[in-house]
């Protein structure tokens, strides 16, 4: 029996929305010459309202995206939706990154840049609008945005926690 014919009965284990943002090529130089690896961010979300991020670091490239992508699978996360937006504006912040996210109107598509809308596409969000300050770094864009989504709850989820009435919440 061949090896192909062994394992042709399986089936994907998941139907993930997998992103690679970023690849930094790493040296270090050492006695005999110079040591290369390369280091991956993956995002892996399943498109409904899970996400979440790894780094994963090799010494070839889809070694290092395998890697950050099983690191990725196991520390997702999940967050309140609204349709196909978020229920309220939210700060996310990590390291010297901040990530402002805001619910927009049905139409208005994801307005993100780079490393935030790769987070925002694999979630399933459909209607964003983003603000990255501080800084561009990739990883930190991630996590930020990420540390935002798992603050986002929904008005009957708040008044659950309190034990009020959602009608309650207004005043």
């Amino acid at each position: 029996m061949a090896r192909n014919e062994r394992f042709s009965h399986r089936e994907p284990k998941d139907n993930l929305i997998k992103r690679t943002v970023s690849i930094n090529r790493v040296t270090k130089v050492v006695k005999g010459g110079r040591n290369i690896r390369f280091a991956a961010l993956v995002v892996v979300g399943d498109g409904a309202n899970r996400v979440g991020c790894g780094l994963g670091k090799a010494k070839e490239v889809p070694e290092a995206i395998e890697k950050a992508t099983k690191i990725a699978q196991k520390n997702m996360i999940s967050f309140s939706m609204k349709g196909l937006t978020i229920p309220h504006a939210v700060e996310g912040v990590y390291g010297r990154g901040k990530v402002i996210m805001m619910p927009a109107p049905e139409g208005t598509g994801i307005i993100a840049g780079g490393a935030v809308r790769a987070v925002l596409e694999a979630t399933g969000l459909k209607n964003v609008r983003t603000k990255n300050i501080g800084t561009n770094n990739p990883i930190n864009s991630v996590k930020a945005t990420i540390e935002g989504l798992s603050q986002l709850r929904t008005a009957q989820e708040i008044a659950q926690i309190r034990g009020i009435p959602v009608e309650q919440l207004a005043d």
